[in-house]
């Protein structure tokens, strides 16, 4: 059964080709690596011994995509990852956030309403919920005015899905609300490698310990919190690639439309940044020179999954610790710089 996976080439996108080779799926990437390197698929080759067909072109070409998908008719399923994710940046040009992330999404969509059937897995976030009124955030929680284009995009993403699937009988689609990716495939082949400074937590934490960054900044300590500091459900890649697949065999093995459906993935447990930051230290037995600094705009103060829903009706459940995501993030950070 083939597959494509957009933006396979970057950090969740290829776990999750690893993880669909591994239970026996046909991938295609299609990847303009904007934000990645046509060299993940030797790593992706690598862990799982076949090398995923691969087109690099830009999604926001309307023409291409209707070319591809009449090239690769038999495409049974799409895990669209393909965005501009970068909370700053969305700020600062919005009109480029919503053009990459809701014209290409609307062009997919296009696409597969014309076959007979077929399945929509959505790479979403918890940006959806804003500052959630109570912890641990359930799919039930309010979605709030998003914070900034990145998350509005999420947002709009989401309803564009919604009523696709309400008119479309052949279309079955998950949203999947990740919470804080962290970690490295542990044969250390792939892992996360931002382009420029990082804009997340633990990529920064690593390039600081291996030299490349000077210093970290812990934005805040006087958040409402044990130790002052922002709280976060930081996630295995690996757990997060593997919710993909047993969601994806959810809406393929679907004998009724299962209509359009959301789920939580996290790990259910809310870690604040000091905590990330002694977490790493002891992995990694050296200290991290990093100091506290005043807050960022647009922080909030704490967002952690209740996952129930997914480990009850997808039966995924995240299974590796704060500890084995960041041994596994230091394990690839030391291997791509040395």
């Amino acid at each position: 059964m083939k597959i494509l996976v957009t933006g396979g080439l970057g950090f969740i996108g290829s776990h999750t080709a690893v993880e669909l080779q591994n239970e026996g799926y046909e991938v295609v990437i299609i990847d303009n690596c904007s934000n990645s390197s046509t060299d993940v698929l030797k790593g992706i080759t690598a862990i799982t011994g076949k090398t995923p067909i691969f087109e690099q072109f830009d999604l926001r070409d309307k023409l291409k995509v209707q070319d591809f998908f009449e090239r690769h008719s038999d495409i049974a399923g799409v895990i669209h990852f393909a965005a501009s994710k970068a909370v700053g940046e969305s700020v600062e040009k919005p009109l480029l956030y919503y053009e990459n992330n809701i014209s290409v999404l609307v062009y997919i969509l296009q696409e597969l309403q014309k076959k007979e059937k077929t399945s929509f897995i959505f790479s979403s976030s918890c940006t959806v919920y804003g500052q959630a009124d109570e912890l641990p955030i359930t799919e039930n929680a309010p979605v709030k005015p998003a914070e900034s284009p990145y998350g509005n995009t999420k947002q709009i993403g989401e309803e564009i899905i919604r009523d696709t699937c309400k008119v479309q009988p052949n279309l079955n689609a998950i949203a999947l609300r990740y919470f804080n990716p962290i970690g490295a495939h542990p044969s250390a082949a792939i892992g996360e490698l931002p382009i420029g400074v990082p804009q997340n937590l633990v990529p920064f934490i690593t390039q600081t310990a291996i030299g490349l960054r000077e210093q970290l900044s812990v934005f805040g300590d006087d958040y409402p919190t044990d130790d002052g500091t922002c709280i976060r459900d930081y996630i295995h890649v690996v757990d997060l690639a593997k919710a993909h697949v047993v969601a994806l065999q959810r809406l393929i093995g679907a004998k009724n439309k299962t209509n359009f459906e959301t789920f939580n993935v996290g790990t259910g447990t809310g870690s604040s940044v000091l905590e990330v930051i002694n977490s790493f230290e002891k992995v990694a037995e050296q200290k991290l020179n990093y100091k506290i600094v005043s807050r960022r705009a647009g922080d909030i103060i704490a967002a952690y999954a209740n996952t129930d829903k997914a480990n009850n009706e997808l039966g995924w459940k995240a299974k590796s610790s704060l500890d084995d995501a960041l041994a596994s993030a230091w394990k690839w950070e030391q291997k791509v710089r040395n």
